[in-house]
């Protein structure tokens, strides 16, 4: 996980765009850079991942061509084999092979990634800057405007604060050029024309999970496994385990008193033999931890904040006590096969039309949380069911397939992996509550009492009638708006809305935001 930040215009001097750089200083703790443009400036932070030694430190150049890239390149070396032809290289970064693609290709590169990145690149036969993010939005990206009217990007929200008056998210699967954002990629309307049958449906699903687990074990750091015990996390690790063909490290954190996944995530881990540590939270480290999260999130999302806290502390315990400093994790899964509220979509097309919704969110809500809660701590996520392989098939196979008719959720993804045993069948068929809930039931509780706690009736009313926008309607939900706005003043459009199931479908019409009620196994686990 790096740090970049990108200034189209000269009017900051270099001290000044370090100032803002480094707000986000554990994006990339090994080493920093400013550097002039002849019309503005680049800034970097590395995360050595890749070639971990001091040539692998960006901006990269070639020629009067320069680039700042947080991103991982899958298949670089096959890209860097066949560019070798006419282009040299100087270190073992897959980032560097950028430049040579954009000779080559020009903006047509986006579209020929397999990556997650988001990058500033600047051309310097045109003196302009180019700024790029991947489909999905797996790496993090945004822009807003400085005093003299250039645009600026960075990797977080935090770095423009107090620099551009309003801060955007940088749209995934598009780049800007010239002024104008492009779109390139679009996963969530990928066509649904897919006309395998089941069968081939899971042993496609099986084989693409399988190559995307595969690449993204590709690093010169070591590497750790977030662990739920849920089915999406359980095989991103038992995948892993059977490649490596040794034992991983992964972790699961849990509340002290009633703890959900704490038991599944050691069956797991037993069965597959992995070197495992489990991370017990208290109430008071909760509590704690809150002010913290949010203004490490950027977000005043309550199904967010609220699955959040683990992952944090569970990120923080392994940055304090290990060497890891990559960390695969299960997001994604359920906007791809359906969270447990979707067994209510009345239709197939409603079904793929919420998945669509889901995926194109995902940006603002659970890729945006396990991005900022491990890159806080200094490591990088790395996220197989994003793959855009993968992603692309799931969303284009019939969603008559994907809609739970079997009496079981997630049914393909369950059977692709049922002749392996990869998994103990418990683990394989089990459903799965939200993380919010499964690392313990009394977290969202604590944090209700604790919000009660702080506002009286009237106090709670006028506190909403400053939010005009999304308004709070609940204590827990001002409490975090009010933690947002310390860290984030005046940006709440960041985020479109609050995270709810589709209340409009009969059976979904929940007051609780993570659908708690329903079960939901999807607002946010490993």
């Amino acid at each position: 996980m790096c740090s970049i930040i990108g200034f189209t215009q000269k009017t900051r001097t270099a001290e000044e765009v370090r100032y803002y750089l480094d707000r986000t200083r554990s994006r990339g703790p090994d080493m920093a850079r400013v550097t002039e443009t002849p019309s503005g400036w680049l800034g970097f932070r590395r995360l050595s991942i890749m070639g971990l030694d001091e040539r692998g430190m960006q901006p990269f150049s070639l020629g009067a061509d320069m680039v700042v890239c947080n991103g991982e390149l899958y298949g670089w070396r096959k890209w860097r084999e066949a560019l070798k032809r006419k282009y040299s290289f100087r270190s073992e970064s897959d980032c560097e092979i950028l430049l040579p693609l954009y000779r080559e290709y020009g903006v047509e590169m986006f579209s020929k990634l397999d990556a997650e990145f988001a990058l500033i690149l600047y051309d310097g036969q045109e003196d302009t800057y180019i700024a790029a993010r991947d489909p999905i939005g797996i790496r993090p990206l945004f822009y807003g405007y400085d005093r003299d009217g250039g645009i600026v990007f960075a990797s977080e929200a935090k770095n423009l604060v107090g620099l551009c008056g309003e801060i955007f998210p940088f749209p995934p699967g598009h780049y800007y050029y010239r002024g104008q954002f492009i779109r390139y990629a679009d996963i969530a309307q990928t066509p649904c024309d897919c006309t395998d049958d089941l069968e081939t449906v899971c042993r496609k699903i099986h084989d693409k999970l399988i190559a995307a687990v595969e690449k993204r074990l590709d690093a010169d750091a070591p590497l750790g496994f977030l662990l739920s015990g849920g089915l999406d996390s359980s095989l991103v690790c038992a995948i892993a385990a059977k490649l490596l063909g040794r034992p991983i490290r992964t972790f699961a954190i849990g509340m002290d008193t009633d703890a959900i996944d704490l038991k599944y995530a050691r069956t797991v881990a037993d069965f597959i033999g992995a070197e495992h540590t489990e991370i017990i939270m208290t109430r008071e480290d909760v509590l704690r931890a809150l002010p913290e999260v949010v203004a490490a999130l950027g977000t005043w999302d309550i199904t967010t904040i609220r699955a959040s806290i683990g992952m944090y502390l569970c990120c923080r315990a392994i940055r304090e006590r290990t060497n890891v400093r990559v960390l695969l994790t299960g997001e994604i899964s359920d906007e791809l096969f359906g969270y447990k509220y979707t067994d209510f979509a009345p239709t197939p097309e409603a079904f793929q039309q919420e998945s669509r919704k889901r995926i194109e969110e995902l940006h603002l809500y659970d890729v945006l949380r396990a991005d900022r809660c491990i890159s806080v701590h200094s490591m990088e996520a790395r996220v197989p069911f994003g793959d855009l392989d993968f992603a692309r098939y799931v969303m284009s196979v019939d969603p008559t397939l994907k809609m739970n008719t079997y009496g079981k959720g997630k049914y393909l993804l369950r059977r692709a992996f049922a002749e392996d045993g990869l998994l103990p069948e418990q683990i394989l068929w089990r459903e799965k509550a939200a993380f919010s809930d499964a690392v313990g039931h009394s977290m969202v509780d604590d944090l209700k009492e604790y919000a009660a706690g702080q506002y009286t009736d009237g106090a709670f009313l006028s506190g909403c009638a400053r939010y005009p926008f999304r308004p709070p309607f609940t204590k827990e939900s001002l409490l975090y708006r009010d933690l947002f706005e310390k860290y984030y003043p005046g940006q709440a459009k960041m985020i479109r809305d609050f995270w709810m199931p589709n209340r409009e479908w009969e059976g979904c019409d929940v007051d609780d935001p993570s659908a708690r009620v329903l079960g939901n196994y999807g607002a946010s686990g490993f």
